[in-house]
């Protein structure tokens, strides 16, 4: 690590101090040292690294609170080392991932293990969440105190539902005397098991099984009111339908500490993407109607939703080429999101630059009790520079995960990171954007 940064040039768009200014930033030992106009290199005789940002943005790292890094079980699709290369390639400094491993990460050792994994691998940080079940098998209570001690930031069983209401009533009780918010994946698997994309017209048209979108929302029903009787932190993943928003803004109304996420597959597409077949589309929660769409948007744009997150799910070639029934749920997000967020939020309207960065950091780091997503001198020096201008397309073979498996393949996009450092370090850097000096 070099002693000292400065990122000059750059506006620079920190939501957590309501800053949106042509500014500079110094960077010391790790952390944020001062942020303001024409900040000159401090006296050392150390070398000092000094970043051009003109035209570019600067705010606080992009977090991405839900990903799924398949290791320990499956490294064919992903390692903790590839996918934290992915989001650092995407801009990301931090991201949090999901328990559905081979074993699952329910206990304190394999807690450890992914925290030992994303240190070796020395680019994004990496978050482990835990199982709220052993095994995730939505029966006995993982030991999350002791997850909790070695650094668990969240609880789930993502990849399925917590079935037993009394089983989340427990989960939501425990969770709640450790101030660490609970993680649903909301789908009643008696609603939707065999289903491989919404159910609807679309599906019957294609001889397809379909996902209600009461499957959805009749869990998050259900866990509204628990959440509400214990006064747990509660978050709704991949949020996707029109009803589930209008339950979760509902909730807020009334006091519930609830909070939500959406993808960018659920703002993009829509159920009509699965005309081709393509396994590409096929993803859980399913591609749903226009009308969720717009109403996911519209949730993003009052505050119901709170995150924009990937739902990054690797799966190797040979799985995605499988009939579009038999194929596994899931795409590669990391090195996409960013753009895809511009062209669904920003392009069109819906969204200013530092509400997306809101979204995009500050947010995450709220809903996780991190203290990241801030610029504010003292803060660990997690920075990502956006180029809002730069045009590219989008190639699979360059991707730094191990999988490849997008429905974005070719499409053409605006903005992307050209710079993510972490805790001082630059851990991916594009050619010709810094200089040293001594």
């Amino acid at each position: 690590m070099r002693e000292a940064i400065i990122i000059k040039n750059g506006r620079v768009i920190d939501p957590s101090q309501s800053m949106d200014s042509a500014a500079d930033v110094l960077v010391q030992s790790g952390k944020i040292s001062a942020v303001g106009p024409g900040l000159k290199p401090p006296a050392s005789n150390s070398e000092i690294e000094i970043i051009d940002a003109t035209d570019c943005i600067v705010c606080p790292g992009l977090i991405d609170m839900h990903v799924h890094l398949r290791e320990p079980g499956r490294e064919d699709a992903e390692t903790i080392a590839s996918g934290a290369a992915a989001a650092a390639a995407g801009g990301f400094t931090a991201v949090a991932c999901m328990p559905n491993t081979e074993p699952a990460i329910d206990s304190e050792a394999m807690i450890e293990f992914v925290y030992r994994q994303a240190a070796r691998a020395g680019k994004a940080r990496v978050y482990p969440i835990g199982a709220i079940t052993k095994g995730r098998d939505g029966k006995e209570l993982a030991e999350m105190g002791q997850m909790v001690r070695a650094g668990a930031v969240a609880f789930s069983d993502d990849g399925v539902g917590v079935a037993d209401p009394s089983v989340m009533l427990r989960a939501m009780q425990y969770a709640a005397m450790f101030d660490k918010p609970i993680i649903q994946h909301c789908e009643d698997a008696s609603l939707a098991t065999g289903g491989c994309m919404n159910a609807g017209p679309t599906a019957l048209r294609l001889g397809l099984a379909g996902i209600p979108a009461m499957a959805e929302e009749i869990m998050l029903q259900r866990d509204l009111l628990i959440a509400e009787n214990t006064g747990a932190r509660y978050h709704v993943a991949h949020i996707s339908t029109a009803g589930a928003v209008e339950l979760v803004r509902e909730a807020k109304s009334r006091g519930v500490r609830v909070s939500t996420e959406v993808c960018p597959h659920h703002l993009l597409l829509t159920e009509e993407c699965c005309d081709s077949y393509d396994p590409n589309y096929k993803m859980n929660p399913p591609l749903r109607s226009a009308r969720d769409v717009e109403a996911c948007i519209a949730g993003v744009l009052d505050g119901t939703i709170d995150c924009l997150v990937t739902d990054h799910a690797p799966h190797n070639r040979s799985l995605k080429e499988l009939d579009f029934q038999a194929a596994p749920f899931g795409i590669v997000g990391l090195e996409t999101a960013l753009g895809l967020f511009i062209k669904a939020l920003v392009a069109p309207g819906h969204l200013d630059w530092p509400g997306l960065i809101a979204l995009m950091s500050t947010n995450p780091a709220k809903v996780l009790g991190l203290k990241l997503g801030t610029l504010a001198p003292g803060a660990d020096a997690d920075i990502t520079i956006i180029d809002p201008q730069a045009a590219w397309t989008v190639d699979s073979a360059n991707f730094q995960s191990k999988s490849r498996n997008t429905p974005f393949e070719g499409w053409r996009l605006s903005g992307r990171a050209n710079c993510c450092i972490v805790g001082g370090q630059a851990v991916a850097l594009q050619p010709a954007v810094a200089a040293v000096v001594a």
